[in-house]
């Protein structure tokens, strides 16, 4: 399997400078079938506590253990009727990439951003999901076996040079070939207590 990677940040830092800029664009289809990928990911659980509620704006505040805070919109403002300052909640985020080779003229360079979001079902303690997912397809431009480095050109001609963490992974790879790199985010949080009673 062929991973150039050096981290999950670098993913993300590699994907926003090849991409250049994350505008939808379309991959060409093929019956080619790709190359070997490899992906790895991550899962952390964090606990906090609600540190406001705004009814009127429908936004809920979380503060983590570290002092951080983030704002979430509300897709069903009835569910902060249940909430209040001090509740605590518990978090779970996800961070995934993973790294696809594919030939030559099989795809075209591409960037594109999706997102989307959840809510618990009515009645249910208040819980929220948020996902983010960008997948870029870069071409190979230059390979330096040396340095065991590959230069990357996105979709609107930015490049980012990675070193290849194993120099077996170069074997087969001709400039040409196109890397597909799928980055994914994702967050989850619920109030954690016993749902009340009515």
């Amino acid at each position: 399997m062929k991973m150039w990677t050096r981290a999950l940040s670098m993913s993300v830092v590699l994907a926003a400078a090849v991409a250049g800029s994350a505008g939808a664009q379309t991959q060409t289809p093929s019956s080619t079938p790709p190359m070997a990928g490899k992906a790895e990911g991550a899962v952390m659980r964090v606990r906090g506590t609600v540190s406001a509620v705004d009814k009127e704006n429908k936004t809920i505040t979380l503060k983590g253990p570290r002092g951080r805070t983030i704002t979430f919109d509300v897709q069903d403002p009835t569910k902060l009727e249940t909430v209040k300052v001090g509740d605590p909640v518990v978090g779970t985020y996800v961070e995934a990439v993973a790294v696809q080779l594919k030939p030559a003229g099989s795809a075209t360079p591409s960037a594109t951003v999706t997102e989307a979001q959840a809510g618990s079902k009515p009645g249910d303690n208040p819980a929220g999901a948020v996902r983010r997912e960008i997948t870029v397809t870069g071409k190979i431009v230059k390979i330096d076996t040396k340095a065991q480095r590959v230069t990357l050109e996105g979709p609107k001609g930015g490049q980012e040079t990675i070193k290849v963490k194993d120099p077996k992974n170069l074997e087969g790879v001709k400039v040409g070939d196109l890397v597909e790199i799928k980055y994914m985010q994702a967050l989850a949080v619920a109030l954690d207590k016993p749902k009340t009673e009515k």
